[in-house]
């Protein structure tokens, strides 16, 4: 299982009750390869400093969440997250990670122009381009659900985010295919094929219902919900993806429970679920070895 535990990354919003030391020290004891973190975890200290611990440690940071809201009409607002967002690519270039993980924003405050919102959005994203290029981190575009469409997000299927980074370079802008967000796409399949080489991150959840009050942290673990997560890594490993594989799991219930239960049953729902049981990956281990070891280095 060591390939498949390796391209294997956590979230830290996943395990927000952990620091990021616990959990950085916790995956590399399991032998876990990556962890995604937050830009309030490096908030307040250096975020080469992170990094480079994660490295210590052996493992990668896989993603940096997140970028984005960018759907204000206001101009004087957009130059402000303009500036935050190039601010974030330097935070995640400093962590060592290659993704930026952006949120488009919603319609809240906004309007009811939903086309010119994800118009703003494009555009604001072809802005970031030379920043992401001169720091060599991918703007990782994240379609939300599109019960998220009025306040968080106006970006709603792979597709849409696919079309938005069109005329992007790859090495530049992507996308994020992650699993609570897309899994109820008719139209999945075709869009994981197109998007091949602009897939920039694959995360991982599980749907359960009822959602509780608010929505958003009612993700479930692997194995608990409607989503067919080991046909989605097929998808995506098919159309070309051998990054890592990353556990985010809001769920307020989690916060009461200890650290390391939470974390044993991710890898275990991971190795049940999202990995093939009788073929941990469809990449050999020394593939996986070999990839996870130039990341990390």
């Amino acid at each position: 299982m060591t390939g498949a535990l390796r391209r294997l990354s956590i979230n830290r919003a996943s395990i927000r009750q952990w620091t990021v030391r616990e959990l950085v020290d916790a995956c590399a004891a399991r032998g876990v390869g990556g962890v995604g973190l937050w830009r309030d975890d490096v908030e307040d200290v250096d975020p080469a400093a992170v990094g480079a611990r994660v490295r210590d440690a052996g493992l990668a940071v896989t993603s940096l969440c997140r970028g984005g809201f960018v759907t204000d009409p206001d101009p004087g607002e957009r130059r402000r997250r303009h500036d935050d967002n190039r601010r974030a690519l330097d935070e995640a270039a400093a962590l060592g990670t290659d993704v930026l993980v952006l949120v488009a924003g919603g319609m809240d405050g906004n309007g009811t122009d939903l086309p010119g919102a994800r118009v703003r959005v494009a555009d604001a994203v072809a802005a970031l381009v030379p920043d992401a290029l001169a720091r060599g981190v991918r703007l990782a575009v994240e379609p939300l659900h599109p019960m998220f469409c009025s306040d968080r997000c106006v970006i709603s299927t792979l597709d849409q985010a696919l079309d938005l980074v069109a005329d992007c370079p790859v090495e530049a802008a992507g996308v994020v295919v992650d699993a609570y967000h897309v899994w109820w796409d008719p139209g999945l399949d075709a869009a994981i094929r197109r998007a091949g080489p602009r897939i920039a991150a694959f995360q991982v959840c599980d749907w359960v219902t009822p959602l509780p009050a608010g929505v958003l942290t009612g993700r479930g673990v692997m194995g608990d919900g409607a989503i067919d997560l080991r046909a989605m890594r097929r998808a995506v490993e098919f159309a070309g993806w051998t990054g890592p594989i990353e556990v985010e799991i809001f769920n307020d219930g989690w916060r009461e429970r200890p650290g390391a239960e939470l974390l044993d049953l991710m890898i275990e729902r991971h190795l049940a679920h999202v990995i093939d049981p009788e073929s941990p990956t469809q990449f050999d281990d020394e593939r996986s070895e070999a990839a996870w070891t130039a990341s990390t280095t």
